[in-house]
């Protein structure tokens, strides 16, 4: 990561990154002596298993410790049998997400800050105020954060500047001692592991086999994949937990903070976090904060959402919409144009009716639920995700559950049903 911000960006800010993510690191501690979220200090191995990548590992090492981060080249990483080279970060730290930002929450509350829980926002309009449109009612505000994984406003095109990825996990019991540490294997597609403890048990939490969101064939066959990699590596008794997640990728990989577009300034944004969340929300917390207050922030311009890609990622971010545009054409032009008469329980489709494909799904008391197959967002066909039972757009990610409920942005809109 540093190295790539480093080549793209220069070395000032490959700084400015590593240093709000580990005053995030360090702000989760300070905050976890008055929240309990099982805050522990751990070492962070980052590494790869192709003899050929070692020299990118040298020259990460080597910027990471030019911004100040500890970090040391390792030709072993334990608990690994298969890493040729590897950079351990010390000084990194895992915590229970949720229970964190419960005890935040509990914190601004005595603070007299209002908390609207099961409230979408449907739109936002900038002004003075700006007013957030609900389906409750309107709030006004001087100020906004878009923060909602993706922005539902979206003047400075970033559904053209991020891809959604879908990648999974699993929480196994193993046999074995708990791993010492966090590891991340990088390429494609990644593996990482890491230990955690919940109600006295020791687990061993096992992620990976990421891919572009409504593009990766069967969610369920990746599962199962996820589960042959951890009991080659592990002698799992059993799997005790399994969900998965989606996240955005910046073509440039660093998040966009900051004004959600030059030209409206009191709304802002926090998005692109590509699966580093944990550290990138909290530093997105203090840099919009301080931007709010008027101060600046030190860190902001490593994160400016109006910065252009480095000429470096324009092929990238040409390929990346090159598919969007391949997938809308080839879904509106091949998906099936008709419908076999018997549809299994626990199976969906998608079918075309005067044209316009339909998605259909069989629940497993047999009754049909049928929607439109058209994401609201920019009109590209959904497709079935067998593992969560949704309907998931692979142009820009937004994900629906069987019955059309939107789940996830950047659609606003259920898919109407049919």
């Amino acid at each position: 990561m540093y190295d790539r911000i480093r080549s793209r960006f220069g070395r000032e800010h490959a700084r400015q990154y590593a240093v709000a993510n580990q005053t995030a690191i360090e702000t989760v501690a300070e905050r976890a002596a008055d929240i309990d979220c099982d805050f522990q200090r751990r070492s962070a191995y980052t590494y790869v298993s192709d003899e050929n990548d070692r020299e990118d590992v040298r020259r990460e090492v080597d910027v990471a410790r030019s911004v100040g981060l500890s970090a040391s080249f390792v030709e072993e990483v334990p608990t690994v049998s298969d890493a040729v080279a590897g950079v351990r970060f010390d000084d990194q730290a895992q915590f229970h997400p949720r229970k964190y930002l419960l005890g935040v929450v509990e914190e601004l509350s005595d603070d007299g800050c209002d908390l609207f829980e099961e409230t979408r926002v449907t739109n936002v309009q900038p002004g003075s105020p700006c007013k957030i449109e609900t389906g409750g009612g309107t709030v006004t505000a001087t100020d906004v954060v878009l923060a909602s994984h993706f922005p539902i406003l979206d003047p400075a095109g970033y559904f053209a500047r991020m891809s959604p990825k879908r990648s999974y996990v699993l929480a196994v019991r193993t046999r074995d001692p708990q791993p010492d540490g966090m590891f991340y294997r990088s390429g494609e597609p990644y593996f990482s592991v890491r230990p955690h403890e919940t109600e006295g048990e020791s687990l061993v939490l096992v992620g990976g086999q990421n891919h572009k969101t409504g593009q990766g064939g069967s969610t369920a066959d990746r599962y199962r994949a996820l589960e042959r990699e951890a009991r080659r590596r592990f002698d799992v008794e059993d799997v005790v937990y399994r969900w998965s997640t989606l996240d955005y990728r910046p073509v440039d990989g660093v998040p966009f903070i900051g004004p959600v577009a030059p030209w409206r300034n009191n709304v802002y944004v926090a998005t692109g976090f590509g699966g580093w969340g944990m550290s990138g929300g909290v530093a997105a917390g203090r840099i919009l904060a301080e931007e709010i207050a008027g101060d600046g922030s030190e860190w902001a311009d490593v994160f400016d959402p109006g910065r252009l890609p480095p000429l470096s990622d324009v092929k990238t971010l040409a390929a990346e919409n090159a598919n969007v545009a391949k997938r809308f054409a080839e879904d509106w032009v091949l998906k099936p144009r008709g419908a076999e008469a018997s549809l299994p329980p626990g199976a969906a489709r998608v079918v075309r009716e005067n044209g316009i494909p339909v998605g259909e799904y069989r629940d497993d008391d047999g009754e049909r639920h049928r929607v439109s197959a058209v994401c609201p967002h920019l009109k590209c066909v959904v497709e079935w995700n067998d593992a969560e039972r949704t309907w998931d757009c692979p142009c820009h990610g937004s994900r629906f559950d069987y019955d059309g409920t939107v789940l996830d942005g950047p659609a606003i809109r259920d898919l109407p049903k049919e």
